[in-house]
C-alpha cells in the first residue's frame, strides 16, 4: 500500500512538472519564435465603436512579421472584449497574463477599466505601451511598467479652452463630462485654463455612459447659456447629446477630446451632425499623405480589408509604435528588464503621434495635441499644429 501510495505521488508531481513548466515558460512572453503582445478594448457593448483600437495593433504585428520579425520571432496579438466594463477588464487581463503569457500590452481602452489593472499588470512585471486613454493616476507617480503615449486630458483640456477663449472668443464656457477618471481629469484642465483666465463654467454636469435620455442636461446647458460645451464622453453619449441639442433648438459650438476624432466614424453616427464639431487629436490624420501614414494605410488595406481605415483604427497602431521601436533596440537578448531599459532611452521618438520622451523618472510622454475640426463628409480641418500645455502641472512637477 506505501510503495503505490509512493508511486502515486510521484506520479502527479510529474504531471504537474509537466503543467508548471510551461506555464512559466510562457509567463516570459516571448520565445525564440515569438513575442506575444495583447489588447484590450470594448468590442461590445455602450463604447463599441471605440473597439477597433484594440484591432489595430494586428496591421502593426503584420507588417514587423512581413519584414522578418525582430530579429526572428514574430509578434502574436491577443485581443479580448472587456465590454467597457472595468470588472469585465480585470477578467480578461489576467486570462491573458497567466494562460496566454503576454510579453506586454498596448492600447487599451477605458481609464477606469485601466486603473482597475495598472498595478496587477506591475505586480506581474508586465509592460503596457500606449493605453488608448489618459489619466494622471496611470503615471503620477511613475510606474515602472507603464508608458503612456496619449497626452493627459488634463492637458487637452487646458489647450481646448484656450483655443474656445482665444480663437473663438467664446467667454461662456460649460463642460459635459463621463463621471469616472477620464472625465474628471478633462475637467480639471478646463478649470485650469479657466482660472488661469480668472474665469468659471457656466455649467459642469456628469454623465454616465449607459445614459440614454439627456434631455435634463442638455436643457441645464441651454438655460446656462454656453456658447461652447466641451466634452469627454463615450460616441454614443455624444451623438445622443448632439441630436438632443438639435431638437430643442440649442446649438453651442461642440467642442470634444481627441477620444472622439475619428471623424469618420462620429459624422455617420451622428447622421452629418459631428461636421463643426472641433476636437483634439493625438495623430496626425488618417488620410494624411505623411510616408508612414501611407505605410499602414496600405498594409490595413492588405492584412485587414474587413476593418474600416479611421482615426481609431489607426490609433492602435500608434500605440504600438514605441514598444516595437523598443524591441528593435533590445536586441535578440530579450527580456522584460532589457525592454525597460529601451523604453527609458526614448528621446523624441515620433511616429504618426507627437514626438514622445520618456525617461526612468518620467513616464508621460507628451503634452501636445492638434486642434482639428470635422469638415464635410468626416474630412479634417487643421486648425492649430501640434501644441503644447504651457500650464501643464506635471512638468512643474519635474523641475
Amino acid at each position: 500500500m506505501n510503495y503505490k501510495k509512493s508511486l502515486l505521488l510521484v506520479v502527479f508531481a510529474v504531471a504537474a512538472a509537466c503543467i508548471l513548466v510551461p506555464a512559466a515558460f510562457a509567463a516570459k512572453g516571448f520565445d525564440d519564435k515569438e513575442i506575444r503582445i495583447a489588447s484590450w478594448g470594448p468590442q461590445t457593448g455602450p463604447a463599441a465603436a471605440w473597439g477597433n483600437v484594440a484591432r489595430g495593433p494586428n496591421v502593426m504585428a503584420a507588417i514587423v512579421n512581413e519584414e522578418g520579425g525582430i530579429y526572428g520571432r514574430k509578434l502574436k496579438h491577443f485581443v479580448r472584449d472587456d465590454q467597457y466594463n472595468p470588472a469585465q477588464t480585470k477578467v480578461v487581463v489576467k486570462e491573458l497574463v497567466e494562460q496566454q503569457g503576454i510579453f506586454a500590452f498596448v492600447c487599451g481602452t477605458s481609464a477606469a477599466g485601466g486603473m482597475a489593472v495598472k498595478d496587477y499588470l506591475k505586480a506581474n512585471k508586465v509592460i503596457w505601451v500606449g493605453p488608448a486613454t489618459s489619466v494622471n493616476e496611470y503615471v503620477f507617480p511613475v510606474n515602472p511598467y507603464l508608458f503612456t503615449i496619449m497626452p493627459l486630458y488634463e492637458d487637452e483640456g487646458s489647450i481646448l479652452t484656450k483655443y474656445v477663449v482665444e480663437k473663438l472668443k467664446m467667454k461662456k464656457i460649460a463642460v459635459f463630462y463621463q463621471n469616472d477618471p477620464y472625465g474628471k481629469n478633462g475637467l480639471e484642465g478646463v478649470r485650469q485654463r479657466l482660472k488661469h483666465y480668472k474665469m468659471k463654467a457656466v455649467a459642469e454636469i456628469p454623465v454616465e455612459p449607459t445614459e440614454q435620455d439627456l434631455g435634463s442636461q442638455m436643457q441645464k446647458f441651454k438655460s446656462s447659456g454656453a456658447e461652447a460645451i466641451l466634452m469627454w464622453v463615450a460616441p454614443k453619449t455624444a451623438v445622443i447629446a448632439l441630436k438632443t441639442s438639435k431638437a430643442m433648438g440649442f446649438a453651442p459650438q461642440w467642442v470634444s477630446s481627441d477620444t472622439l476624432s475619428d471623424y469618420a466614424l462620429m459624422h455617420k453616427i451622428s447622421g452629418g451632425l459631428w461636421e463643426g464639431v472641433i476636437t483634439g487629436t493625438f495623430a496626425l490624420p488618417p488620410d494624411s499623405n505623411h510616408p508612414l501614414m501611407v505605410k499602414y494605410r496600405e498594409a490595413a488595406k492588405k492584412y485587414t480589408p474587413q476593418e474600416r481605415w479611421g482615426t481609431f483604427y489607426m490609433a492602435g497602431i500608434m500605440f504600438s509604435e514605441p514598444l516595437i521601436y523598443a524591441l528593435k533596440k533590445v536586441g535578440k537578448n530579450l527580456s522584460t528588464e532589457a525592454c525597460l531599459r529601451e523604453l527609458n532611452k526614448v528621446k523624441n521618438f515620433q511616429g504618426v503621434g507627437p514626438k514622445i520622451t520618456w525617461t526612468p523618472t518620467q513616464h508621460q510622454g507628451t503634452d501636445a495635441i492638434l486642434v482639428t475640426k470635422c469638415g464635410p463628409n468626416g474630412s479634417y480641418i487643421t486648425l492649430m499644429d501640434w501644441t503644447s500645455n504651457e500650464l501643464a502641472q506635471w512638468k512643474k512637477r519635474k523641475k
